[in-house]
């Protein structure tokens, strides 16, 4: 299409109601007590701003064709994004460059059209607009004269752009449009709409048409030749030609890539190095790769097109899937409140900063100010992998074109220096003696940048890549290929396709091997369609077991991304090549190559950087196409106009001849559909705004839609999550999928906490604080406070805190309180986290460690006054359905259990709190001696902390423990009674409310029970509702200590229950089945190895029960123990040694190993009794692989035969057999174990 815009006569001057909207909605925010939404559109603005300043409506004046079927014309957008600020006016003293702007429609099935448009000012001729403007004036001036004072500052605003600064300049300033004196200019817009992005091509058209305008003689021929030619003569060329048309005045040239080639693009990459430098660029392709908000902001809707355009091109083959509106016009400013990913861009007015900017939400956002070479980054942003060398290789590329990499600040002399000494020079003038110099000067600039600094480096060695370079460039001159572009065009050309070439070969070097990991859905393609949802469609886990450790922070995010999950999609979608998506069909062909050249070297993944390599081949497929043109349209020529029309006006855009121009000769459009449907890709799944006049309804319409997704990608949030903290059962069983490793699991966290800052910054009425969520909790607090201290706090809140969980019915110790406010303060108080975004994840995590995330906001959002006075009336917050669906699904979280704070905040204090239970019927009271404890868990132990006597409950605070394992306790032996039954330890973590229980059942005392003067005691987690306990639990089953049952005082050993052999066998089996089971599971996720070895169901009971099975008690009240026993048969091979009696070399030292440990343990400076010490020679033996010698040795002992009955297990040989083979499994395995168990012995 080509399309005029501009005043339209008939109508007259009608302030743009879309910006009156704004205005409606800017002043009910300020009644609100809100700052204006977006500083340019103050308050009233159409009465505080002159009349030359504000803004009218824009008319679409005229369009030709009238409509063409495949591309429907949509008027609403295409003024609105021509014109996106209305029609400006000026008067003789302004400045009336024209300005040329691209801008894209984006339909809301995804497809895009782009325009193209060149905004001039042309003399107002109607007598009518001159005077409404001259009337405007009056009233405008007569209202001043009311209001005395200056009033708000849309008058500074045009006092400053003139810089007139005195009172009196600026009265006069206000009458500055006088019929009688002044000339009245207005806005006009031309525009060209086509499918490809041609943008240099299409702006030359324009300037050429506009200059023919305003040229003192008129063109060759009349206007319509020119533009009939354009819209029907000219085709698109065809993929990897070359095309020339006639302008008005010169040739044209437009070149399309082949489809082996990366995809058309045309604007200026060197101009976004330039605006925003190497570091920005890279931390902005960052964001947009994790799929952040991103806003961007400049003077320039050209400069917002570029950037915008530029960033997503760089993502080949990825493609952004979000709203994407790189000029966001006024009237859509509410789009900002898109709780959404989204790329727009923010046209402002160059006179505010970026502090009077609004903006709903921040904690996601990453915002970039284009004029200001500025950018403000969302937290916790994960590095691009293998950064360091990316930046060197881009910055190598744009020095070579002379620019400097860190961008061109508009006040360094050094930067636009070293432009002037284009690379060219400097290679060939060899004496200059500044080579290695001239960039240094640029660096100067920004030595605090850190990129920088390390760019150091690499210009010593630039002066070797630029002669590198241009040693490329220089044959191809040499071979006479005559471009047909001047040298500029030719420099654009080929520095984009240099640096596109490197981006994209990073993409392919990352994911060169990506297509073995695709899950292939087993069903046909309309059913996968159709539960799209549910599907994992990449094996994500495996994916990044194979990448090197620092990708993965960046890695694990962006496989979360909606344009990861469409790319595979789109690969699973056409098998064969002929339905291709050309993207992909670019990009599997470059990873082809890759994998080629890597079957010499295998592919592992290395952290390797390997260049760019194709940049010369695409390079010079380029020369070659703008050497030798292939195609050249017809010349434009007279068409059959009537005579008299198409008259010249110097300086006005004529009344073009509709009949002429709304139809091309018919053969035309047959050949032009091909190409069109081309230029069509799969359209996104996302909505795309329309752009229309918006009437309060569509506003609620938009937000309702918002809703509904924010529901959505709740529910599929959670599933995921739950599926992969469960999937661990199931994969046990064989279904399902391979499992989460930690680093996963972070970054599900971490999107879940996403996903709330989202939901909680839709609809929010005043912006507080960079953190939605904490902001609101913050509110919640202080109004708690304020009730506390009122003492009106109503008795259903006292009932919601006081609520008790149902506990252990054994456990003395009462369960935490549930407090959401005692929640926060716990976060509020860890001095390591510092922003407010760092403490909402910090709660976030904690409350989904203690399960209580879902209960927690729903405890904030039952304050209806507060949320009322935080949320627009369509906030999600306050669309009650979707609000409780909400809350249900984090309540599935529940059925989990997460240790996602105890995990990653591993540097707290915590305090911990213990409870002592020694048994009531054996005088603990009359008990003297002084006892200790200390605690271990998996991230560290404490000290031995000394407990007061008689003391059985207190609370002490160290470091982050992790999750706990193991108790030891003991005492001195001092005083009379030094003799002490406990029952069980308790230990709750004060800050997760963990509880761990450790029970013990036995005494600590000398010539008590087996004479242990300590004891390590092996804990389980309780959990706090007992209803739960049948639930899939993501640890295995944790094992408590041999329980009181089994270890009654009364009961010697050996009239406890007996097992027979299978049931023994089978326990051992079951035990060292938990161990191999423990050693398969991925690093991060294994349980506790202490409890497999002496828990419960552990491999020291299991042994322990083989040991007792047949042992002959002496008398009724003396109890033998089995470390009598082994003590026994140490003695025997020892006497054996003396006298050298020695059956075989193997069994010698076996022997000896056997007796070696023995001693060790028995030598031991702490007090632990006989079991204690069986216990700690199974743990030896497992390490050191020597329980299976061990078993075979003492089934062959004569000690055992005194010992043991006939029917006794170690006197079975299958059995000890089996036994043995049963031990040796353990082998494989490497076994550590905890420090708490192998305390003061060194073997």
């Amino acid at each position: 299409y080509f399309v005029i815009c501009g005043l339209d006569t008939e109508t007259g001057l009608e302030p743009d109601e879309l910006s009156a909207l704004c205005q409606y909605i800017q002043a009910s925010k300020a009644r609100d007590g809100a700052s204006p939404f977006i500083s340019s559109t103050t308050e009233g603005e159409n009465f505080e701003q002159t009349p030359l300043r504000r803004t009218f409506k824009s008319k679409v004046l005229a369009r030709y064709p009238e409509n063409v079927e495949w591309n429907p014309f949509d008027q609403d957008a295409v003024g609105m994004l021509c014109m996106p600020k209305g029609l400006a006016f000026k008067t003789q003293a302004d400045p009336r460059e024209p300005q040329f702007h691209a801008f894209i429609i984006t339909r809301e099935d995804g497809s895009r059209t782009f325009g193209f448009a060149l905004t001039f000012y042309e003399e107002v001729t109607s007598k009518q607009i001159c005077s409404a403007m001259q009337t405007l004036y009056h009233m405008h001036n007569a209202e001043y004269d009311v209001l005395h004072a200056p009033p708000a500052d849309g008058r500074d605003q045009s006092s400053m752009e003139d810089g007139e600064d005195t009172p009196v300049t600026k009265l006069q300033r206000f009458n500055s449009y006088d019929i009688s004196r002044d000339t009245l200019y207005v806005s006009k817009c031309i525009c060209l709409i086509t499918p490809m992005s041609f943008m240099k091509a299409c702006r030359s058209v324009l300037e050429q048409l506009h200059q023919a305008v305003t040229s003192p003689q008129p063109p060759p021929l009349p206007l319509e030749s020119y533009i009939y030619n354009v819209l029907y003569e000219v085709p698109l060329p065809p993929p990897g030609r070359s095309l020339k048309f006639s302008g008005v005045y010169g040739s044209i040239i437009c070149q399309r890539p082949s489809t082996n080639e990366l995809p058309l693009f045309d604007f200026p990459v060197k101009e976004v190095f330039e605006l925003l430098g190497v570091e920005n660029v890279f931390q902005l392709f960052t964001c947009a790769l994790l799929e952040f908000q991103i806003l961007l902001y400049s003077q320039h809707y050209q400069r917002l097109m570029t950037v915008a355009e530029t960033i997503t091109a760089l993502m080949f083959p990825f493609q952004w899937q979000h709203v994407y509106v790189p000029i966001l016009p006024a009237s859509l400013l509410h789009f900002l409140d898109a709780p959404v990913p989204y790329l727009m861009g923010l046209h402002s007015n160059g006179l505010d900063d970026r502090s009077k900017l609004e903006l709903p939400q921040e904690a996601n956002l990453c915002f970039v100010d284009i004029d200001n070479h500025f950018i403000e980054l969302p937290e916790d942003l994960p590095q691009f992998p293998n950064k360091l060398e990316f930046v060197q290789e881009v910055s190598e590329i744009l020095m070579a074109f002379g620019i400097p990499p860190e961008g061109n600040l508009h006040c360094s002399e050094s930067a636009s220096k070293l432009k002037r000494l284009r690379a060219s020079e400097l290679v060939s003038d060899k004496r200059n003696g500044n080579i290695a110099g001239s960039p240094l000067h640029s660096y100067e600039l920004l030595k605090e940048n850190e990129t920088i600094a390390r760019l150091q480096a690499l210009v010593k060695r630039t002066g070797v890549s630029l002669e590198k370079l241009e040693v490329r460039e220089d044959p191809s001159s040499n071979k006479d290929l005559k471009v047909q572009c001047d040298e500029e065009e030719l420099k654009i050309y080929q520095l984009n396709i240099q640096i596109r070439e490197v981006f994209a070969n990073r993409f392919t070097q990352m994911f060169a091997d990506y297509e073995v990991f695709v899950i292939q859905p087993s069903q046909d393609k309309e059913s996968w369609f159709t539960n799209r949802e549910q599907m994992q469609n990449f094996d994500k886990a495996s994916f990044l077991s194979d990448q090197p450790e620092p990708y993965l922070p960046f890695l694990s995010r962006f496989l979360e991304t909606q344009m990861f999950a469409s790319f595979i999609d789109n690969k699973i979608m056409c098998h064969d090549d002929d339905d291709k998506d050309p993207v992909l069909r670019v990009f599997d062909s470059r990873v082809d190559k890759i994998r080629l050249l890597n079957v010499r070297t295998p592919t592992l993944r290395t952290s390797m950087y390997q260049k760019c390599t194709t940049v010369d081949e695409a390079e010079k497929a380029i020369e070659l196409r703008l050497a030798k043109i292939d195609h050249t349209a017809i010349h434009p020529h007279l068409l059959d106009m009537k005579i008299g029309q198409g008259k010249y006006e110097p300086g006005f855009f004529p009344k073009l001849q509709s009949d002429v121009l709304s139809t091309g000769p018919a053969s035309c459009w047959k050949y032009k559909l091909k190409y069109i449907q081309e230029a069509r890709t799969m359209g996104s799944t996302i909505r795309q705004p329309k752009l229309s006049n918006l009437s309060p309804s569509v506003i609620a319409q938009t937000n309702w839609k918002f809703v509904e997704g924010l529901l959505k990608e709740c529910r599929n949030k959670t599933k995921r999550m739950l599926v992969e903290k469960m999937g661990r059962e199931a994969v046990e069983l064989g279904h399902g999928e391979v499992n989460i490793t930690g680093v996963e699991e972070n970054t599900l966290i971490a999107s879940l906490c996403d996903l709330l800052e989202r939901i909680w910054s839709h609809g929010l009425q005043v912006k507080q604080g960079k953190s939605a969520l904490w902001s609101h909790l913050l509110h919640y607090q202080d109004n708690r406070q304020r009730k506390l201290t009122s003492g009106s706090l109503s008795t259903s809140g006292t009932l919601l805190d006081s609520e008790r969980r149902k506990s252990d019915a054994s456990s003395l110790m009462p369960p935490l309180r549930i407090s959401l406010i005692q929640d926060m303060r716990h976060i509020q108080n860890i001095g390591e986290i510092k922003t407010d975004v760092g403490k909402a994840r910090a709660w976030v995590r904690l409350s989904m460690e203690k399960k209580l995330l879902s209960r927690h906001l729903k405890q904030l959002l039952s304050d209806h006054e507060l949320t009322k006075k935080l949320y627009k009336r369509y906030a999600f917050l306050r669309c009650d359905d979707e609000k409780e669906q909400f809350l249900y699904h984090l309540l599935s979280f529940n059925a989990v259990d997460y240790f996602c704070f105890t995990n990653v905040f591993t540097t707290i204090l915590i305090p911990y709190h213990i409870l002592i239970v020694p048994s009531k019927k054996l005088g603990g009271s009359m008990f003297t001696a002084n006892p200790w404890i200390c605690i271990s868990g998996e991230l560290g132990e404490t000290q031995i902390l000394q407990i007061p006597r008689n003391v059985l409950e207190m609370t002490f605070e160290c470091q982050n423990l992790g999750k706990l394992t193991t108790v030891q306790i003991g005492h001195d032996n001092s005083g009379l009674y030094a003799k002490w039954l406990v029952e069980y330890v308790m230990v709750r973590n004060e800050i997760t409310g963990h509880t761990y229980k450790f029970p013990c059942g036995r005494w600590l005392g000398k010539g008590m029970d087996d004479g242990s003067l300590e004891r390590i005691l092996v804990g389980e987690l309780l959990t706090s509702q007992p209803e739960v306990d049948e639930r899939p639990c993501r640890t295995p089953p944790l094992q408590q200590s041999p329980s009181v049952i089994r270890r009654l005082v009364t009961i010697s050993p050996n009239n406890k229950p007996k097992l027979n052999t299978g049931q023994i066998q089978e326990s051992i089996g079951e035990a060292v089945n938990g161990i191999v089971k423990h050693f398969h599971k991925p690093e991060k996720e294994r349980g506790s190895l202490t409890l497999l070895l002496c828990g419960e169901c552990g491999l020291v009971s299991a042994l322990e029960q083989a040991f007792q099975h047949g042992f002959k008690s002496p008398r009724l009240f003396k109890n033998v123990f089995i470390w009598d026993f082994l003590e026994k048969a140490q003695t025997y091979y020892e006497t054996l040694e003396q006298n050298e009696v020695v059956p075989e070399e193997n069994w010698h030292t076996r022997a000896r190993n056997f007796c070696r440990f023995v001693t060790a343990i028995n030598n031991t400076p702490r007090n632990i009794g006989k079991d204690g010490k069986f216990q700690m020679l199974v743990c030896l033996g497992a390490r050191d692989h020597l329980l299976h010698h061990w078993i075979a040795l003492l089934a062959d002992c004569p000690i055992t035969a005194h010992m043991y009955e006939d029917v006794a297990l170690i006197k079975d040989h299958t059995l000890v057999n089996s036994l043995i083979r049963v031990l040796q499994t353990l082998q494989e395995f490497n076994i550590t174990l905890e420090t708490s168990l192998v305390k003061g012995i060194d073997i």
